[in-house]
């Protein structure tokens, strides 16, 4: 009986020791699995990832490429506006040096006739006045009797001026109703054109006397007519 119970045991023993071996390698097997499967995994990862990273330095290059074209257009544009520019001031240049070329002929083939100044000093424009007086009336129906021959054959240039007391806007504005003044009488009295009569004002800018007293203002506030043929 101990005879049959000693070789049972090792058998039993085998038995149980050939078990855990078939189940070691199963768990081997099956973590080994498990691992080629991260491996996999993590293999298609890092290349969806790279193909990613292609995609997007694609991307980065097209940009690159499209700011390079923006850049030169940008430079050919701020190259094209400065020729405009350069363009555009040889226009003016020349446009101005036309005007001073035309005024200077014009200058040298007219001539001052008559010249009259109605001034505050001599009875004509009050002070911060626009209405003509009679005296300056006076002066102005004698230059019409001077040139009644041809009054329309002649043009008149009126100068409205101001001394410098006020604001210099005012003064402008003053100086020429001034001058509008003597221009509308010269047409509802005497029948000059209108576009033989040019005004301007100055203003307080031209003064022809001191500001600093009484007198010298009063000079100053003044009306110029000066007729060219």
């Amino acid at each position: 009986m101990f005879r049959n119970l000693f070789v049972a045991i090792p058998i039993a023993v085998l038995a149980v020791g050939g078990s855990t071996a078939c189940a070691t390698k199963k768990f081997v097997r099956t973590s080994v699995g498990e691992v080629n499967d991260k491996v996999d995994s993590l293999g298609r990862s890092v290349e969806e990832t790279q193909e990613r990273t292609r995609q997007n330095e694609g991307r980065i290059a097209e940009v690159d490429t499209k700011a390079q074209a923006a850049d030169a257009k940008a430079a050919q544009a701020g190259t094209a506006a400065q020729a405009a520019q350069t363009a555009a001031n040889t226009a003016n240049s020349a446009a101005n040096a036309a005007s001073a070329k035309a005024d200077a002929i014009d200058k040298a083939t007219k001539r001052i006739v008559f010249e009259v100044v109605l001034s505050e000093d001599e009875g004509n424009f009050a002070f911060a006045k626009t209405l003509l007086p009679d005296e300056a009336k006076s002066k102005l129906d004698e230059i019409i009797t001077r040139i009644k021959s041809d009054p329309k054959g002649a043009f008149f240039e009126i100068e409205g001026h101001t001394d410098n007391v006020g604001d210099k806007v005012y003064n402008e504005k003053l100086g020429l109703e001034r001058a509008e003044a003597v221009k509308r009488y010269l047409y509802e009295q005497h029948q000059i054109p209108l576009h033989k009569i040019n005004v301007i004002s100055y203003g307080e800018d031209k003064p022809i006397a001191p500001n600093k007293n009484r007198e010298g203002r009063a000079q100053n506030r003044r009306v110029v007519v000066k007729v060219i043929a």
